[in-house]
């Protein structure tokens, strides 16, 4: 059997467990482990094969196996040979390009400063980094670079003199610049300078990608494919749910950076990732959610936002992020495009289980985008359909008639498939998922906050006026200090200026002294180490939550 007879064979068990699987799955292991293959396609389709093996092994020998495979994959003699084709692709020993997000373009320079370049062949507005270079250096280097106009390149490796990456000097200058960490993320993205990192040990990849501390679980059964009742489901809670320790945090978040970099992803639940608010969500049968909340600087005005990384067996296989507020919780769930058809069904209802016990969400949204809207890849994977079936329903009742026609269609057709110019109609408004009590929120409205925050407010100088409210809300909850809300000082200051004017909105002094005195708690829980403090005594409260919602139904 040649290597590309054998890598077929393989592809042919994905799904395959039980019954002898192993041990054939070990042949043709140990053939590819000998073989080259001819292209890179085919590498990389090995390279994905043994990634959805270490998550779904067979058994010992097939896991040892294939964590050999993986871990020696950078120095296979066809990976290098198609080394420049796999480009972007995630595995190791091959460079990944992209536009990073400030954070993650920080983060990126921190831990690889060597490795961080501009990838000078994606610039496409090199007039926009050259006026922008006098601002990030000197006065006598900024005269020299208005005057002489070098090419921004040229530029960078005279300033940079070699030290580090290109990429990494930019990063730090624009860490210098004066303001706080919105004004310079603001100038970095403004920039969105193209950069790549070159392969070093231990530079992100997805080949050596997992959790050591997770259980690993081998597969001895057929694969969950029937269609899980997700009402019961949630019902069901998980095996365990507790908070990392300090070490496990910093690895879950290092972890969770790493498989949005090597897939060109972000998303602010893990770029802004706060190493004092992990968690993590145990749900027997080797699946697990690292839950990542968000640094308290960056942290919405209500809704408590966590992102999320699916593990399995210890193998990141998905990611996302949950937005929670009102016992409601917008979902953003994806599943990787190498563990996809996977038991994906089992794995979101299980998910929503999951964010009920540790966040108490009891009902659930799905915006557009996640069903199709704007969204490509949604569409491609009926992802709209993927939810009805589970339960979600559309909010808008005429996308509800188009999908009761789609329905009839398919009882008198079996064979009728939506279109894609139905599924964008589908896919243009939310879903929800409803529980006995619970209503799914309407998000946009919260957005009328600030509308109505804003016309309580006169004058240019807003500072002046925020610090009046400020002050008003202390008195109104009762409160002389911000001192003994817990938090650090400057965490509980920023949530307190943000609240200050929903508080004048909501008119507490009209409530009774402990209602007041929970607010003043509340407000300092979104300050402070973890936000699921604060969801918990946000649901608590006996006024706040319909009290909000009032304003925003104004």
């Amino acid at each position: 059997m040649t290597p590309a007879q054998a890598l077929r064979r393989l592809e042919a068990t994905h799904f395959d467990f039980g019954a002898g699987r192993a041990a054939e799955k070990l042949v043709l292991l140990r053939l590819l482990d000998r073989g080259r293959l001819g292209s890179w396609r085919a590498v990389l389709r090995l390279h994905e094969q043994l990634c959805f093996m270490r998550a779904y092994p067979d058994d010992r020998a097939v896991l040892a196996q294939v964590v050999g495979m993986l871990t020696g994959f950078a120095g296979r003699r066809d990976l290098r040979r198609h080394r420049a084709r796999l480009d972007n692709s995630g595995v190791a020993g091959t460079r990944i390009r992209y536009r990073f997000f400030w954070p993650t373009a920080r983060r990126l320079a921190a831990r690889w400063p060597a490795r961080l370049r501009i990838d000078w062949d994606a610039v496409d507005e090199p007039d926009k980094l050259s006026g922008a270079l006098p601002l990030l250096t000197t006065p006598i280097e900024a005269v020299w670079l208005r005057e002489r106009k070098p090419s921004p390149r040229a530029a960078l490796a005279r300033l940079n003199c070699g030290t580090e990456g290109d990429g990494t000097f930019l990063v730090r200058r624009i860490e210098a610049l004066p303001g706080d960490d919105f004004t310079r993320e603001a100038f970095a993205d403004a920039l969105d300078i193209p950069m790549l990192i070159d392969p070093a040990p231990g530079s992100p990849s997805r080949t050596l990608a997992w959790h050591a501390r997770s259980p690993v679980v081998f597969v001895t059964a057929p694969l969950r494919r029937t269609r899980p009742d997700l009402r019961a489901e949630l019902g069901r809670p998980p095996r365990s749910v507790r908070a990392a320790s300090a070490g496990e945090a910093a690895n879950l978040i290092d972890l969770a950076h790493a498989a949005l970099v090597t897939r060109s992803r972000d998303i602010d639940g893990i770029s802004f990732g706060n190493p004092r608010d992990v968690w993590v969500v145990d749900d027997g049968h080797g699946l697990q959610w690292a839950f990542i909340g968000i640094d308290p600087a960056r942290r919405q005005l209500l809704r408590a936002s966590y992102g999320f990384v699916t593990l399995k067996s210890g193998v990141p296989i998905g990611y996302g992020q949950m937005d929670t507020l009102f016992r409601c919780a917008d979902v953003s769930f994806n599943s990787f495009d190498t563990f996809r058809g996977a038991e994906t069904a089992w794995i979101f209802v299980r998910l929503l289980a999951a964010t009920r016990a540790l966040l108490g969400a009891c009902a659930f949204t799905l915006e557009g985008y996640q069903l199709g809207h704007h969204n490509k890849e949604g569409i491609a994977s009926g992802a709209w359909w993927f939810y009805y079936k589970l339960g979600f329903r559309p909010r808008d009742p005429g996308i509800q008639r188009l999908a009761d026609a789609e329905i009839a269609r398919a009882r008198a057709n079996p064979a009728h498939r939506s279109g894609m110019a139905m599924l964008r109609q589908l896919s243009a408004d939310t879903m929800v998922f409803e529980t006995q009590g619970v209503r799914a929120a309407h998000w946009p409205r919260l957005a009328d906050l600030g509308a109505l925050a804003a016309g309580r407010m006169s004058g240019a100088d807003r500072e002046a006026a925020l610090r009046e409210y400020s002050s008003a809300a202390m008195r109104q909850l009762g409160l002389r200090t911000l001192d003994g809300l817990g938090g650090t000082r400057s965490a509980v200051r920023q949530a307190w200026d943000r609240w200050a004017p929903v508080v004048d909105l909501l008119q507490v002094s009209r409530w009774s002294l402990p209602e007041r005195r929970a607010l003043a708690g509340i407000i300092a829980a979104k300050g402070g180490a973890s936000e699921r403090e604060f969801l918990l005594q946000f649901d608590a409260h006996p006024r706040l939550a319909s009290a909000l919602r009032a304003l925003t139904r104004a």
